[in-house]
């Protein structure tokens, strides 16, 4: 087994430095020993108090681990003899708090410390009995069955991040019970406890807190602090609590007093005196009460095997550790062997974080690392990739390489060895429930396709949540980043993508799926990037692929064609994009497009010859098309440039470099569809007038093109050009006007002015009111 060494600066000096004391006598009356450090020992102390820990939080966590390694030490010398339990049968550890003397005590039932323990393992720093145990313990056959996490000296010593003075008083079966004391200066004392064995067996430690450190006389954030650290150690952990209640209070007084002469009187006033009393409220007080109050409910069912649990305990459990309402989506249980041994369980969320994607790039997984179900960190960078930081879960290892103050992880080997562990298992998972749905949903056609069914239950089948989908909804977008950012894992997470397509309907299709789906005779997986499903389902690049019934997968997801653009091929299948050079189908008789193709070059090369001449830089050539169908022309860009889909997305950028954008922009081909008849007669007109000089046929070219540009995604070449050509080609030959320069403006008569002076007049005359001069001389 191996076992945590804490490695300190010069550890091999300290341990040389720190194992020696000198011991005096102190006063009679007191009857102790008080031990000296040696200077380096006050020098080190100062380093570990204000130094080693970020946080003096961590002092409980500490102590609350130490507790635990002597309640197991204890129990695992009771396997062998009972009898060590004779002196206290509850396995526990107690926390209490006494504001007025400023005051935590943390006691444990464990095995206690005789007063050469006190002495070796406290008045030494980084010394611990737990260590010494193990390594004897080791030596024997059934060391396997022991698990400890004890460094007690360092960890102790801790407890003066937060403390003036400690006294520890314990008890163990071999010995009488010992007080130890000391300030953190340059001395401690031991002497026998006056009091005698008041606690029957075990460990008390008493911390009188600094001023800085009121905080830990708060019982909620005592409980916060155990729940986070220690929230999951084997034994009970009870807090002292208070609780406060409103009791009524009874008045006998009157009664009492009361004299025979006037019960008489009492009872004839009785039925008077009752309706007052009834308004009367009681007399009340406040009293507060204390109660032992168990903080670690919660079990570490990571430490289970998988088959003792059950899903609802799953479910709790991650509700308990993410404080999720909803339950999970899916879950691993799992325990990883070799170099580096742990057991660990990850979750997917039901939920999605509000804040995921707005913060991803410092945003980590929310797992928990634990030795021994003690808390380490919550706060990892590394352990697992960022496009995973969905996941939710705990990571418990016996025999992880810590520092001394256990908050960091000394060998980051270590960690890599575990993160691609973590991953894989993390993909696993995802696969797994991928692989589920898939099955599912072929079970379902299966059945439509044997029986028809009532038409009530195959709704309810159609409206069946698929657990893997609703996931995709929620994170699908860490899985395509996940493509772009770990190259090693991409062949897997490439096998959990989906995408709607022509064919998928209302739902999504798998690249697995599609290559099943796939004609024999085709080559390629394609797809095609949009704005939108609406966009791209009617789009023109579309209508070769739907006249030869093949699928389309539809990237309409800003990342897609990001993550697309690094998996260059699945399952021995190339992936092409529908709107770039090169298409090809692989259901065409080569010779014959050959010869086709030579043929319609020949023929619209006046054509293609005069559109390249008229548009200049606008586009880089001029093709004769074998992808559209209905359209008379289409932009197309090269293999390897961007498509009108990332040139709009890059666009929009709130950085974006103008300058750059136009270094990085595509080459664009105008591929004209030689069946057209516009195409047909526009190259007519161009063989019979040579077209050189004929600015109507200059315009409907660059119609054609503008067209074109946005009919693929582009905005137009020149956007004033193209409005003043509509308005010229279009409007003005439709209705027949004869010119575009402006009609003269209306012209205004001289009389309507006066007309409206007038009419104004007459206006103030309406708007007097006779009867203001009702009884006047005026009137």
């Amino acid at each position: 087994m191996r076992l945590i060494k804490p490695i300190l600066i010069g550890c091999a000096v300290v341990v040389g430095l720190l194992s020696s004391y000198v011991p005096t006598v102190a006063a009679e009356a007191v009857e102790a020993e008080t031990f000296e450090f040696q200077a380096e020992v006050n020098r080190l102390m100062d380093i570990i108090i204000n130094s080693l820990y970020k946080n003096k939080e961590i002092f409980l966590r500490e102590l609350i681990s130490n507790a635990s390694d002597a309640i197991d030490k204890i129990r695992y010398l009771s396997v062998s003899d009972p009898t060590v339990l004779d002196s206290k049968k509850e396995l526990d550890i107690r926390i209490q708090f006494n504001s007025d003397e400023r005051t935590l005590t943390i006691t444990d039932a464990g095995v206690g410390m005789t007063k050469a323990d006190l002495v070796a393992n406290l008045g030494t720093v980084a010394k611990s009995g737990t260590t010494n145990f193990v390594e004897a313990m080791s030596q024997s056959e059934n060391s396997g069955d022991l698990s400890l996490i004890g460094q007690f000296g360092v960890g102790f010593y801790s407890v003066y991040l937060v403390a003036d003075k400690v006294k520890v008083r314990s008890k163990h079966n071999n010995d009488d019970q010992y007080i130890w004391e000391s300030s953190a200066d340059s001395s401690f004392s031991v002497w026998k406890d006056p009091e005698g064995n008041t606690l029957g067996r075990g460990t008390e430690i008493t911390l009188f807190l600094k001023e800085d450190a009121g905080e830990f006389l708060d019982q909620d954030r005592l409980e916060e602090l155990v729940l986070r650290y220690s929230e999951f150690i084997t034994f009970p952990i009870y807090l002292h609590k208070s609780k406060t209640e409103t009791v009524t209070i009874e008045d006998d007084e009157d009664e009492e007093d009361l004299d025979d002469e006037d019960d008489e009187e009492i009872l004839d006033e009785e039925d008077e005196e009752e309706e007052e009393e009834d308004d009367t409220e009681p007399k009340t007080e406040q009293v507060t009460t204390w109660e032992w109050h168990q903080v670690n409910s919660q079990p570490a069912i990571w430490a289970r095997d998988t088959k003792e649990v059950s899903d609802d305990e799953y479910k709790s459990f991650y509700k308990s550790l993410s404080k999720d309402a909803s339950d999970p989506t899916t879950w691993i249980h799992f325990k990883a062997e070799g170099e580096v041994e742990f057991k660990s369980i990850l979750f997917v969320p039901g939920q999605v974080p509000f804040d995921l994607y707005d913060s991803y790039h410092t945003k980590n997984a929310q797992l928990r690392l634990y030795v021994r179900k003690v808390l380490i960190t919550d706060e990892f960078e590394d352990l697992v990739p960022r496009y995973l930081n969905f996941l939710r879960g705990v990571v418990d290892s016996d025999d992880l390489p810590l520092n001394v103050s256990r908050e960091t992880l000394q060998q980051h080997k270590v960690l890599k060895v575990m993160g691609k562990k973590l991953v894989r298992k993390a993909l696993e998972m995802l696969r797994k429930l991928a692989s589920k749905s898939d099955d599912d949903s072929s079970d379902d056609d299966d059945e439509d396709e044997e029986s028809d069914t009532d038409s009530d239950e195959s709704e309810e089948e159609e409206n069946k949540e698929d657990p893997y989908l609703d996931f995709w909804e929620k994170f699908g977008k860490n899985i395509k980043l996940g493509i772009i950012e770990d190259p090693a894992n991409r062949s897997k997470l490439t096998k959990l993508l989906r995408f709607k397509s022509n064919k998928s309907g209302d739902g999504y299709t798998s690249l697995e799926k599609y290559v099943e789906n796939m004609k024999e005779w085709q080559k390629a997986i394609y797809f095609i990037a949009g704005e939108s499903v609406q966009a791209v389902e009617d789009s023109a690049f579309l209508e070769k692929v739907k006249a030869k019934d093949l699928e389309v997968l539809y990237l309409v997801d800003p990342i897609d064609e990001y993550a697309i653009q690094h998996v260059t091929e699945f399952d021995g299948k190339k992936l092409q994009s529908v709107t770039k050079e090169g298409l090809k189908f692989g259901d065409e008789d080569e010779a014959l497009e050959k010869k086709r193709e030579k043929a319609y070059k020949e023929n619209f090369k006046p054509l293609t010859d005069y559109l390249k001449t008229l548009y200049g830089d606008a586009i880089s050539k001029v093709t004769v098309s074998k992808r559209v169908e209905k359209s008379p022309c289409i932009i197309v860009t090269s293999q390897y440039g961007n498509s009108a889909n990332m040139e709009r997305i890059m666009r929009s950028q709130a950085f974006t470099d103008q300058q750059k954008t136009g270094y990085m922009a595509s080459q664009k081909t105008l591929e004209i569809n030689p069946r057209h008849p516009i195409i047909s007669e526009l190259n007519t007109r161009v063989q019979a007038q040579g077209a050189t000089d004929d600015d109507t046929i200059a315009d409907l070219a660059w119609l054609l093109l503008d067209n074109a540009l946005m009919q693929s995604g582009f905005p137009a070449y020149d956007i004033q050009g193209f409005n003043d050509r509509m308005l010229r080609s279009v409007f003005q030959p439709g209705l027949s006007v004869d010119s575009l320069d402006l009609v003269p403006e209306i012209e205004i008569p001289e009389d309507d002015e006066e007309d409206e002076a007038g009419a104004d007049d007459v206006d103030d005359l309406d708007d007097i009111d006779l009867s203001d001069f009702a009884g006047t001389d005026e009137l």
